[in-house]
């Protein structure tokens, strides 16, 4: 099969290497066509891919959102250059070093109108960066492709999606210069969670397992870590290294599993917030102590995804090197070997896994 041209004479491939995603637990390396950018839409050759839990969740169980057909390439954060654009695309050209969010609003619906483009009822989401090449669509190249810095790795910039979320999560859980923050969860998105509390001036306390990823939390800032395995009560060892063992004024859970969420409503002092940032599986249920939440007037949130102001923030705080990400990415694989990485991050035995095409 002939092969392509980028608008530079940037040779393009008719076929890829990709992993594509058949079931769950049922994920495969191999080559699969490659298509043209059409009008609107915008090349990208992938320098770097980054696994994260969703990844995970992806692999073992498919994903109601992302995964809409299958056999489908998956995968969502990444970074590279622009190979080709297609018709009508002025605002990059090939060679341009690029980054994206994971998705688009539709900036029209009422939800985008009123500022929750998170919540948009047409939210357009992008799958397929565990490839050589994506294929960024028009809408959300229009609005959540960015160019990068020169001096910005492209192994920090595929930190934008992840990063943009728990910006929102921050945001949404109301974090103040001052305030005790209990994160549940010391994977890589608690670790972000923490920077970022750490960055508006929060005393932190991390609640995880798993040696490598509790060392990371002391080295980021948090002042108290816990380990769950070591800890027969989380929410007692939570309250009881709180000023006044009241509890912490906010906590958000980063894990998605029901016992986090019911130990962070749990734990959280009177009037606190707690902000659930883990995606439970779909049909999860929790209990909540309701003579709490009525007479201590507790604050439960739920808190999904980033929107476009927040993707933005988190290109500017990568490029201003304001967070430490680099440390967050413990291994670096091949393409083929995504499935030992994933299984690696699921056994706690990394934390994010670069993955180079």
């Amino acid at each position: 099969m002939p092969g392509r041209e980028g608008r530079k004479g940037t040779p393009i491939p008719a076929r890829m290497r990709a992993v594509t995603f058949h079931g769950p637990g049922d994920i495969r390396y191999g080559t699969v066509p490659l298509p043209g950018p059409g009008p609107g839409e915008v090349l990208v050759r992938v320098e770097v891919a980054l696994t994260c839990s969703t990844d995970i969740k992806t692999f073992r169980r498919g994903h109601p959102v992302m995964i809409q057909e299958i056999p489908t390439v998956f995968g969502h954060e990444f970074a590279g250059e622009v190979a080709a654009v297609g018709e009508g695309v002025e605002q990059f050209r090939v060679g341009q070093r690029v980054a994206a969010a994971n998705s688009a609003p539709c900036l029209t619906c009422g939800f985008c109108r009123r500022g929750q483009e998170n919540l948009c009822e047409r939210l357009l989401f992008l799958n397929g960066a565990f490839a050589e090449y994506i294929r960024v669509p028009a809408p959300l190249a229009a609005v959540n492709l960015l160019p990068l810095p020169d001096d910005l790795p492209a192994r920090e910039a595929a930190f934008l999606e992840p990063l943009a979320c728990a910006l929102h999560g921050i945001e949404r859980a109301g974090v103040r210069a001052g305030d005790t923050v209990t994160i549940l969860g010391t994977g890589p998105i608690g670790l972000l969670l923490l920077q970022v509390a750490r960055l508006r001036g929060a005393r932190c306390i991390a609640v995880g397992r798993g040696a490598l990823r509790l060392s990371q939390a002391y080295a980021f800032g948090a002042e108290v870590v816990v380990d769950l395995a070591a800890t027969p009560d989380p929410v007692a060892a939570v309250r009881e290294r709180t000023p006044g063992g009241l509890g912490p004024d906010i906590v958000i859970e980063a894990v998605g599993r029901p016992e986090a969420w019911e130990h962070g409503a749990a734990a959280v002092r009177k009037g606190g917030t707690v902000a659930f940032f883990g995606g439970c599986a779909p049909g999860s249920q929790v209990r909540v102590d309701t003579q709490r939440l009525h007479y201590e007037e507790l604050t439960l949130l739920g808190v999904f995804h980033h929107t476009p102001r927040h993707v933005r923030e988190a290109l500017n705080l990568l490029a201003g090197r304001r967070l430490t990400v680099e440390s967050l990415l413990s291994h670096e694989m091949s393409l083929k070997n995504l499935e030992a990485a994933l299984t690696a991050m699921e056994r706690r035995e990394a934390l994010k896994v670069v993955i180079v095409p």
